[in-house]
This record gives structure tokens, C-alpha cells and sequence, in this order.
């Protein structure tokens, strides 16, 4: 009965990175995990390389350091492109967050601060911090009371999504607060809160 040629065979030519994988794998002892978990215990590696055959799988190296290596027969493509999707799942999960501001006036009206608030509530579920300034013009900044309550309403309404990260500062004639989303990291912090009072619909 003619024997079936490894699949893995001409992959071993190309593979010259990464662990090493059926006839690469040179030492002549390995122990040897078969695919569904169980340990096999220590094995010559022909020995080892005919199984991987028999069940139409690889012979891969997990652990080059132990005496003798630790190899594992698995499905090497299979192995390779879960690899690759932890990978790109993990920098997913690195993005890089973005400071995305947002400009009010005192005197923003109740549908243009509606506006603003919805701009903020996106960029948060997006992941990035989210800076609220405040311009005063004129005689405006006679009044901080009145850009604290347009902060604190935002405030209000991104509490599901943000934690204050800095309180309302003031920078030259801006008022400003920087609230980031939460993140597991973030989800026992203490909210700082503007000391202003909640704003109204009918605020000016």
C-alpha cells in the first residue's frame, strides 16, 4: 500500500520563520503533545513525524527551550491564521486615541448644545478623550458660572460613556475639561464633577 506523502512537506521549504515545523525540527528526541491536549510523552522525532503524517497534520516546535523541545501536532495553517487574527484583534485594542475637541459659547442654545453633545457621545464611543472648551467673548468671562453650566450639561449627558479626566480649568479665555471613555481601567474612578448647578432646557 503506497504511503501518503505528508502535506506539510513542501511548506517546510518555504516556512523559514517562525517555530519549527515537521523536518526542521533536527534533534532527535521531542516530547510530544498530541492535538486533542493529551501528552504523549517523550518520543524519537521520526517517530513523532510519522504520527503527524498518519493524522494528516504538522509536527510543530511550542517550546525550543525545555530538554528535549516540546512539540505539538497540530494543524499549522489553522495554528498560523488564528495567530494572525489574535494579532490583529490586539492592535485593534491598541488603537491610538485621539483628542477631539469641541468649542461652545457661553450662550449656546439648547439645539446647537444638543448638537455638540451628540459630536462628544460619538467620538467617545470611538475611543477617543474628548476636550469641551468654553469661549468667552466681551464681558462674557465676567460670567464663568454660565460655561460651567454648558460643561456640566455635557457632562450629564456622557456619563454612560466618560469619566472626567480634568476638571473645567481655565486657559486665557477659554474654560475647558478633558473626559476620556471608560475603560475597564477606568471604571472605579471617581467622576470629578463641574460645581455648577445641572443647566435647564430654557438656559440661554
Amino acid at each position: 500500500m503506497p504511503i501518503n506523502k505528508p502535506r506539510f512537506e513542501n511548506r517546510d521549504r518555504s516556512s523559514l520563520q517562525g517555530p519549527r515545523i515537521n523536518h526542521r525540527i533536527r534533534v532527535p528526541q521531542v516530547r510530544v503533545v498530541a492535538a486533542d491536549g493529551s501528552m504523549l510523552g517523550v518520543l524519537d522525532t521520526h517517530e513523532a513525524l510519522r504520527m503527524a503524517r498518519e493524522a494528516l497534520l504538522d509536527l510543530v516546535e511550542v517550546n525550543p527551550k525545555a530538554f528535549p523541545p516540546v512539540c505539538k501536532i497540530m494543524d499549522f495553517g489553522k495554528f498560523k491564521y488564528e495567530e494572525k487574527k489574535r494579532t490583529n484583534e490586539a492592535k485593534k485594542r491598541q488603537a491610538v486615541v485621539e483628542l477631539k475637541e469641541i468649542k461652545l459659547r457661553p450662550k449656546t442654545d439648547v439645539h446647537d448644545l444638543e448638537v455638540k453633545i451628540n459630536h462628544a457621545r460619538r467620538f467617545l464611543e470611538e475611543g477617543n478623550k474628548v476636550k469641551i472648551t468654553c469661549r468667552f467673548r466681551g464681558r462674557e468671562i465676567t460670567h464663568p458660572e454660565a460655561a460651567e453650566k454648558q460643561l456640566h450639561a455635557v457632562v450629564d449627558r456622557t456619563r454612560d460613556l466618560a469619566i472626567v479626566e480634568l476638571t473645567p480649568r481655565m486657559e486665557g479665555r477659554n474654560m475647558t475639561l478633558v473626559m476620556a471613555p471608560i475603560t475597564k481601567a477606568t471604571q472605579g474612578r471617581a467622576r470629578p464633577r463641574p460645581s455648577a448647578q445641572p443647566a435647564h432646557d430654557d438656559a440661554p
